[in-house]
């Protein structure tokens, strides 16, 4: 007998995911504290949908790892970068990342100067973007498909690295295993954000994974 597939069981993406996961993410991120300052509100849904296609189009998908939950539509995705992943292709992606922000670039541009020093030097797994569309919210589907990369990086013995402008994201990341390393006022009246580290092999809930 054939199985109706799992819509929470996390998978890796695929190209046809690209416009669901997108939407997903757009839908996630249209009232954060941290693209309501830093991208313009001027067609603000559609800019942030356009700056999520871009982490998943021009990075996750050829030079990183993406994950996503939903079977056909796409109600959740997380999208890593890696060691392997060039740090040039952001030099190349600027320009569009500013028209994207818009009138708000100043200040997208001045977040990423104070958060910069912040941000880990040595090799790690970086959380670009994760959301869940926030009619499924609460059902576990930021978990499931943050996994699969937590795995993913302590299996390459590296630490993880995320950054979020929401205090209740905080707990979440914590329950992952992750901690606080540095809380940071963005400029210009932009929202408090923490940057978070999860040292190799740290299991959900603070716990340290076994062999």
């Amino acid at each position: 007998m054939d199985r109706t597939p799992d819509a929470a069981a996390p998978r890796e993406a695929r190209p046809s995911d690209l416009g669901p996961a997108a939407d997903a993410l757009a839908a996630a991120f249209a009232d954060y504290p941290f693209t309501r300052h830093t991208i313009a509100a001027d067609g603000h849904r559609e800019r942030v949908r356009r700056a999520q296609r871009m982490y998943l189009e021009r990075v996750g998908l050829p030079h990183g790892r993406v994950w996503v939950c939903g079977d056909g539509d796409v109600d959740a995705a997380a999208v890593w970068t890696t060691p392997a992943t060039d740090v040039r292709l952001f030099a190349e992606l600027a320009p569009l990342a500013r028209e994207i922000a818009g009138d708000r670039a100043a200040a997208s541009e001045a977040a990423a100067l104070v958060l910069q020093p912040h941000r880990p030097a040595e090799p790690v797994w970086f959380l670009a973007t994760v959301g869940v569309r926030p009619e499924r919210q609460g059902r576990g589907l930021g978990w499931s498909v943050l996994v699969p990369g937590l795995r993913a990086a302590d299996a390459e013995g590296l630490p993880c690295f995320l950054e979020t402008s929401a205090e209740a994201n905080v707990r979440f990341y914590r329950r992952l295993g992750f901690e606080v390393a540095a809380e940071v006022d963005l400029p210009d009246g932009g929202p408090r954000t923490w940057a978070m580290r999860r040292p190799v092999g740290a299991a959900p809930d603070g716990r340290t994974a076994g062999p």
